[in-house]
């Protein structure tokens, strides 16, 4: 299991600009319907340790996030090629599986997390209301392995202060995860 750290796009950054196809509906969905409280954007596959590991607590705290009024925006970006299961088939039943309330997007071409910088996943992107990136980070200390329980507290804190209207705090930690796989 490969480490490869998040690479902490500035912040301030404007919310790159997207539309894809949720593989749940089939609808397209885009950047532009980001809700006036904020968006998160998160790179996330079926496959990766890292995500399997927070994965119930992140889902419980991205439904919870989206019933607030904020846009979630779940991406995977990997290469079907070189992991199969990855594939939209998969995200669906995923998706389905695990009740996302929010869209799960099928980055194809990988234009998405390029334009994101997106390096791993997980990768989180958290915009306030002026689409501006405010948090890039980590969900928590706990990677598989280190006994550290998963809490989601820091994206947590993050959240909830674009949800009051406030910055969050300016100390953040990479992310660590799988490298995204990317098409040859």
């Amino acid at each position: 299991m490969a480490e490869t750290p998040s690479k902490m796009l500035p912040l301030g950054t404007p919310l790159p600009s997207f539309r894809l196809n949720d593989v749940v509906t089939g609808r397209p969905v885009s950047s532009s319907e980001a809700s006036p409280k904020g968006a998160l954007v998160m790179f996330i596959c079926n496959h990766c340790p890292f995500v399997v590991h927070i994965r119930g607590p992140l889902v419980a705290l991205a439904n919870d996030a989206v019933a607030r009024g904020l846009s979630v925006f779940a991406v995977n970006s990997n290469s079907v090629r070189t992991h199969p299961q990855d594939g939209p088939s998969h995200m669906k039943r995923l998706a389905t599986d695990e009740a996302f309330r929010f869209p799960f997007l099928f980055d194809e071409s990988q234009d998405v997390a390029k334009s994101f910088h997106a390096a791993c996943t997980p990768d989180f992107f958290l915009f306030d209301g002026q689409e501006r990136l405010v948090y890039r980070g980590r969900f928590d200390g706990s990677t598989p392995g280190n006994r550290v329980p998963v809490t989601g507290a820091e994206l947590k804190a993050a959240i909830d202060s674009v949800l009051a209207g406030t910055a969050p705090s300016g100390e953040q930690v990479p992310s660590i995860g799988c490298n995204i796989k990317w098409n040859r």
